[in-house]
């Protein structure tokens, strides 16, 4: 580039690339001489870039922390890799809510794209339409930023926090929480830790949360060895539920946990099924909760393993039934 303007704009993004740059390699990469890289960084520092010194044998300049977001220079990969997380973070509801009903991926998107050079842009879109997605964009609600930042800040310094939360019900109130940790899981976002007044472990999801607010003074402890992500997922298995299913199941911990995942049943080794075949084979003993028990039948026979119902009893007259029809469907034949 012969404008300086355009030298400016290349000494940010070879700034922005990370590490300290000497003025001899930044003179090098410009074409110019120490005292107009020095004249450059002048022009940054008037632009409220953040540009300081690094004095010393190694010396030179660097970005460091400033009060605004600088403007950013990306090449033409770096370009696509933020458009194309955008665009999966959206779809897969992982990105938070912004103003106006859009979210702050769709505007930070919008800018990135309105400045793109057209060949990027065609390599996107390229990118784009050879893309299949399983769910349509949208159709998770996401959670507000500001609320998503609140909380990472509460978890970073061990600060409680008031939140208004309405629950699946509908159900809207104020809650204390003291957070652990904050989870993506299936496209949505939570927010799991104790609630001080109960004592007790609670998980919310974080697009339900209409504020969150820092309470005034206190902190405290996360137990040792807590597992956010864990915790967040085999919450799901022992959640208060209509049904409680307790099944006995031939095979290893591993083998059954291959269809049975966290999220749907706690697991733990059993004695031996004594009552038919295999009675010194593992046994495992699944438990799960459940609002309905349709959806048990094709569940236990997609695991091809010998199980043993314990509870409850409607749940036997349902695979009762679901073996006969798959009998029944077996055994016609085509006309």
């Amino acid at each position: 580039m012969s404008r300086p303007v355009g030298r400016v704009l290349t000494l940010l993004e070879l700034l922005q690339s990370g590490g300290t740059r000497t003025v001899a390699e930044l003179a090098e990469r410009l074409g110019v001489d120490g005292r107009t890289v020095r004249r450059y960084v002048h022009q940054l520092i008037d632009l409220d870039v953040p540009v300081e010194s690094v004095r010393g044998r190694y010396g030179g300049y660097r970005l460091a922390p400033g009060t605004a977001l600088p403007p950013l220079m990306f090449g033409d990969d770096e370009a696509l890799a933020v458009l194309l997380g955008l665009v999966a973070g959206r779809r897969a509801g992982l990105t938070p809510g912004g103003t106006a009903g859009a979210t702050a991926g769709e505007t930070a998107a919008a800018k990135i794209r309105r400045v793109l050079p057209a060949r990027v842009a065609r390599r996107l879109d390229t990118v784009l339409d050879s893309l299949a997605f399983t769910d349509e964009p949208g159709a998770l609600p996401v959670p507000d930023s500001e609320v998503l930042l609140t909380l990472a800040d509460a978890v970073r310094h061990h600060r409680p926090v008031a939140l208004r939360y309405t629950d699946r019900r509908g159900q809207r109130g104020d809650r204390a929480l003291h957070p652990y940790g904050i989870v993506a899981h299936a496209g949505r976002w939570y927010v799991t830790g104790k609630d001080p007044e109960i004592d007790e472990e609670r998980t919310f999801r974080l697009d339900r949360i209409t504020s969150a607010r820092p309470l005034a003074g206190g902190s405290f402890e996360v137990p040792e060895g807590f597992d956010p992500a864990d915790r967040v997922v085999t919450g799901f298995a022992t959640a208060a539920y209509r049904y409680e299913v307790t099944v006995r199941i031939e095979g290893t911990v591993e083998q059954v946990r291959a269809r049975l995942p966290a999220s749907v049943a706690g697991l733990e080794k059993c004695a031996p099924e004594r009552e038919g075949r295999g009675g010194g084979e593992s046994w495992v003993r699944a438990e799960l909760r459940a609002e309905r028990l349709d959806w048990l039948p094709p569940l236990l026979a997609s695991l091809d393993r010998p199980f043993v119902i314990e509870r409850p009893d409607e749940l036997r007259g349902l695979v009762a039934e679901f073996a006969e029809r798959l009998l029944s469907s077996a055994r016609r034949h085509r006309p």
